[in-house]
């Protein structure tokens, strides 16, 4: 008979991944958290009162989230600057400032001439356009004439408003009576041009004075705000969150950035292939539009569109440049990004195309480029704070196998005092 075999003992358990941990502290908070009305109540308005500042104070706060933003993404390249190179804080960050914004300077200037050639040929564009789409003419009076029947019915049922009226003599005698909604239409776009381009460049000096002095001294703030804290916990749950939100937001927009490049280099390439003018300055507005997710790349390819109609005789080859930009864009949406970022950035698809209409609404297109760096802050944050748990688990992706990296392994590198650890 053969001889009996042992059975194989059973294999061990392997451990909980990140995304079970981070679900199982989320249910704990939840079972024993109980909000009344009343604290329920003083959140909801405390929140309103909030986005309220930031709608009202968006013309000084907005400059600095802009600041603490590119902060993250010059962070990697001012710790070289500052530890291989041995250039002072100060120094290494204005060597960083004048070379990003000399760079985006002189990508400015090169695509301002064809920009502005495009801008005054925009009426006889417009005329070509109209000519080009004739056979939409049809849908298009369809849905004015119903639009204006609706807007006749809407002014008889809320009452007219009577605008301000000129009258005019004709040389015949008769006087005209001419309905004007305001005053010269010129002179109100000539100042609001001119007060536009002053709250901008004070928004923008405001955006440049605090990077450089974030970038000069931005961890000696960490680590002020660190040593007050009460306990050694709560000093490494500060640290971490600072770690992370630097570690994890630089990396997505480092990484978006390189993708983004080389979306914008491809269509360059496209453009000056099939003939289209100025290649430059579409594959520039393609890098730029990526930044915003879903309504960047769709607005790019209608752009295209109005273009190729323009400078191609027909529509259909007009459909050749946003059909090859649209193959670039899933190509790069579809596969490329989520191969990239999957094991570090995962955020639910759901909530980042709320966020993007939010923050646009709020700060119009800057706040569509902040969207995704913000909601991702909102997500570190809420992993670290326990009460806010849950919220974390709700904006999160798919599920991520690994936790972050923890940011000391010696947990005597703290700042603080060592014996801070025996308070919690």
């Amino acid at each position: 008979m053969p001889p009996e075999t042992e059975p194989t003992p059973p294999s061990p358990p392997s451990p909980p991944s990140y995304e079970q941990i981070q679900q199982q502290r989320a249910i704990e908070v939840m079972r024993h958290s109980r909000i009344d009305t009343r604290t329920a109540c003083l959140l909801l308005l405390s929140v309103l009162a909030v986005f309220y500042t930031l709608y009202f104070a968006s013309a000084i706060i907005l400059p600095m989230i802009l600041a603490l933003v590119v902060n993250l993404l010059l962070s990697t390249p001012l710790r070289f600057l500052h530890t291989k190179l041995r250039l002072p804080k100060p120094l290494a960050a204005l060597c960083l400032i004048l070379c990003v914004f000399g760079v985006v300077g002189a990508v400015g200037t090169a695509i301002s001439v064809p920009a502005t050639g495009w801008l005054e040929r925009a009426p006889e564009a417009i005329n070509t356009l109209q000519e080009r789409l004739a056979f939409l003419r049809g849908p298009f009076q369809l849905l004015n004439s119903a639009s204006d029947r609706i807007h006749n019915f809407m002014t008889i049922a809320g009452g007219h408003v009577d605008h301000p009226a000129s009258v005019t003599d004709t040389p015949d005698g008769h006087v005209i009576v001419v309905s004007t909604p305001g005053g010269n239409g010129l002179d109100r776009f000539s100042s609001s041009i001119l007060l536009g381009t002053q709250a901008f460049m004070g928004q923008f000096f405001t955006m440049i004075l605090m990077l450089f002095f974030l970038l000069a001294q931005g961890d000696s703030l960490l680590r002020r705000f660190v040593e007050i804290m009460p306990t050694f916990a709560d000093k490494r749950r500060t640290v971490q969150i600072a770690y992370q939100i630097e570690r994890n937001v630089s990396q997505y927009l480092a990484t978006i950035t390189i993708i983004n490049s080389l979306v914008g280099l491809v269509n360059m390439v496209q453009c000056w292939l099939l003939g289209m003018p100025n290649p430059l300055l579409w594959g520039v507005m393609a890098f730029l539009l990526n930044y915003i997710p879903i309504i960047g790349p769709m607005m790019g390819i209608i752009i295209y569109f109005l273009v190729g109609l323009f400078i191609y005789p027909s529509a259909w080859q007009a459909l050749l440049p946003p059909a090859i930009y649209l193959c670039i864009h899933l190509t790069e949406g579809e596969t490329i990004t989520p191969m990239v970022l999957a094991r570090r950035f995962t955020l639910n698809p759901v909530l980042v195309m709320a966020s993007l209409m939010f923050w646009d609404w709020l700060w119009g297109i800057f706040g569509a480029f902040l969207s995704v760096p913000l909601l991702a802050v909102f997500k570190i944050i809420c992993d670290h704070v326990e009460i806010l748990t849950p919220i974390g688990h709700i904006v999160g992706g798919p599920a991520r196998t690994t936790p972050p990296t923890p940011l000391f392994t010696d947990t005597s590198n703290l700042p603080g005092d060592r014996q801070a650890g025996q308070d919690d």
